[in-house]
């Protein structure tokens, strides 16, 4: 579409209409659009719009909203692109006239910088709340210049009638992406803005040259980090026998004796342990668990001028004890199974492990509770050995014929062997008491009992039942234990490849995933990576293979790396001192006040941990 002040040229009718005119039909459109079940191929609209459009109302977008989800700031993050950026933003707000403004944005779409000539342009811009830390992803907004340049991957103009959302109709907004100098994925969006009525033709060549000054800077700064970080490495290397990493988000450099040491999964979860060392000065030496078991001795210190401008980090690492266990040479389908303990090497998976290994030599009744889809039936099956005899009856599907479903269990519980029962939070209220009355007494009878559930409400009638199992074993959501999606990807990939050979996660694929909060836990994963092997056709697994939603994660946010520890220290606490919040306070050296806040900026739930 070519611009002027006065005429358009219309890139789908092929003739010259007045800008006027096409307004008209771009709104009439739009209101077809989103008034009826109009198929947006049948608009006269441009096919970039006519995508964007499709996918908010695919992902249930309000035309009608004007609310925006916010993420701070927080300082070091995507230094790499703002240092780049800074001058160029500089130059531009020194050189800005008629009303218009200039947006950086990252590459989730939160806004990072504006700088905006005229009070009322930036008052107007306020009021849509595009502003610093303001996240306008398309699934959250609709078509704009910035979420939808990173959907579409490339320089995008959206123009008045053809944003999605009714309070951003006044702007028209040019955006591109910026991308990184080494590994060329998106790392922010730069966009120049106006009102509609002042759109102009030169906002779109602005724009490019802006975005390749800053892509330009971002090489010259990424060039010599890479140099600073290969000196750092070389140094050390010549002088020690350890395995040697250098590394920072974009790439990684390793000694022989670290590549035989390190799988390629092992990189981002190398990185994400790095990452800490980088928010301060200094040196940090600590464990850390690598995959097959290895657990390494690591000293890491940063590479560059300190902790907001480190160039990235180098590691020496040392075998604990012993070496690397020797890989097992049965075919992978022999050692793991669809029933299968899953993996994990977080230190709140293993404490679960212990929990459920302590709970299934007790011979009590057993619950094991938890989000959805965090295994719990798994887990289960477990107790009794994980020799796949277990009785499962589903509490859920009670309702039907409740006399029966308890018959049913009345049954089982006569015959050895381990009975499950699924859901038994959502036990349907006619079969809640005869149930209650079965699980009354369970040492006088052969079976072994274990129940799975929820979080059930107070005044659930099926509340009551989880009375009848002394041993209890929670599991955690996989948000809360990101260093375990490496092993538990393996487990899931090699279960779907039946005995044959299995695609692995690429470096890069292995971060987007550890980024992500998992509402849907280990389901959402298994569902997530079954499409990606489908796009994959055999070969390892990119980011370009992920289903859209999930090679960008939100910017809602997950905790930094720091924070996750202490989050963990806490838990550890806690369960140390079974829920005993003095206890636990006074374990940690802080006051229980200070205990009660963290746990609150934490996200731990109090009414879990009583006491």
């Amino acid at each position: 579409m070519i611009h002027s002040r006065f005429w358009r040229i219309d890139a789908t009718g092929g003739g010259a209409i007045s800008i006027g005119e096409r307004e008209g039909l771009l709104r009439g459109a739009r209101e077809r659009f989103l008034t009826s079940d109009t198929a947006v191929e049948g608009l006269a609209i441009r096919p970039e719009i006519a995508s964007s459009w499709r996918r908010c109302r695919t992902l249930g977008v309000t035309p009608s909203g004007d609310d925006v989800p916010y993420a701070p700031i927080l300082g070091g993050s995507n230094r790499l692109l703002s240092d780049a950026a800074t001058p160029v933003l500089d130059w531009l707000a020194d050189h800005l006239t008629g009303g218009t403004a200039i947006i950086l944005a990252d590459a989730q779409a939160r806004i990072l910088d504006r700088r905006a000539h005229g009070r009322t342009l930036a008052r107007d811009l306020d009021r849509v709340l595009a502003a610093p830390g303001f996240c306008f992803g398309e699934q959250h907004i609709g078509t704009n210049g910035i979420g939808s340049v990173l959907e579409a991957t490339g320089p995008v103009m959206i123009s008045g009638p053809e944003h999605y959302r009714d309070n951003l109709q006044h702007f028209t907004c040019v955006g591109a992406p910026l991308r990184h100098p080494v590994n060329r994925r998106i790392v922010g969006v730069l966009d120049v803005c106006c009102r509609y009525d002042d759109t102009n033709a030169l906002m779109s060549p602005l724009l490019l040259a802006a975005s390749r000054e800053i892509e330009s800077r971002m090489y010259a700064e990424s060039s010599l980090r890479e140099r600073m970080l290969l000196e750092d490495f070389l140094l050390v290397s010549r002088r020690t026998s350890a395995a040697v990493v250098s590394l920072n988000q974009d790439f990684i450099i390793t000694n022989t004796a670290a590549a035989k040491l390190l799988d390629p999964a092992d990189h981002a979860l190398l990185w994400e342990w790095a990452s800490t060392v980088m928010t301060r000065r200094g040196e940090c030496t600590g464990e850390v668990r690598l995959g097959r078991e290895v657990v390494v001795q690591a000293r890491a210190r940063t590479v560059g001028e300190g902790a907001g401008d480190a160039a990235g980090v180098l590691i020496e690492m040392r075998i604990r004890s012993g070496g690397p266990p020797a890989r097992d040479p049965r075919p992978h389908a022999a050692r793991t199974s669809s029933d299968g303990p899953l993996p994990g090497r977080s230190a709140i998976w293993q404490r679960t492990c212990r929990e459920l290994t302590a709970a299934a030599r007790s011979g009590l009744a057993v619950l094991v509770s938890g989000e959805p889809g965090t295994g719990k039936l798994r887990a289960a099956k477990q107790l009794g050995g994980g020799t796949g005899s277990a009785t499962v009856l589903d509490a859920s599907l009670a309702g039907q014929d409740p006399a029966e479903w308890v018959g049913q269990v009345r049954r089982r519980l006569a015959l050895p062997g381990m009975l499950i029962l699924r859901h038994i939070d959502h036990t349907p209220a006619d079969a809640c008491a005869p149930l209650a009355a079965l699980l009354e007494d369970l040492d006088d009878i052969p079976a072994r009992v274990a129940a799975t559930a929820g979080t059930p409400t107070a005044d659930a009638p099926a509340t009551r039942l989880l009375d009848h199992f002394p041993a209890r074993v929670e599991l955690p959501p996989l948000r809360h234990r990101p260093e375990d999606i490496a092993d538990i990807a393996l487990v899931l990939l090699r279960a779907r490849a039946d005995g044959g050979s299995h695609p692995r996660l690429q470096a890069t694929t292995l971060q987007a995933l550890m980024a992500l909060d998992w509402p849907g836990n280990l389901r959402e994963l298994d569902a997530v990576l079954s499409a990606a092997v489908l796009r994959s056709m055999g070969s390892d697994i990119a980011l370009v293979h992920l289903p859209a939603e999930y090679r960008r994660p939100a910017p809602r946010r997950r905790l930094p790396s720091l924070k996750r520890a202490e989050r963990e220290t806490i838990l550890e606490a806690l369960a140390t001192s079974a829920g005993n919040k003095f206890a636990a306070a006074e374990s940690l050296g802080i006051a229980r006040s200070t205990l009660y806040r963290k746990m609150r900026a934490l996200g731990i739930d109090d009414k879990r941990w009583g006491g």
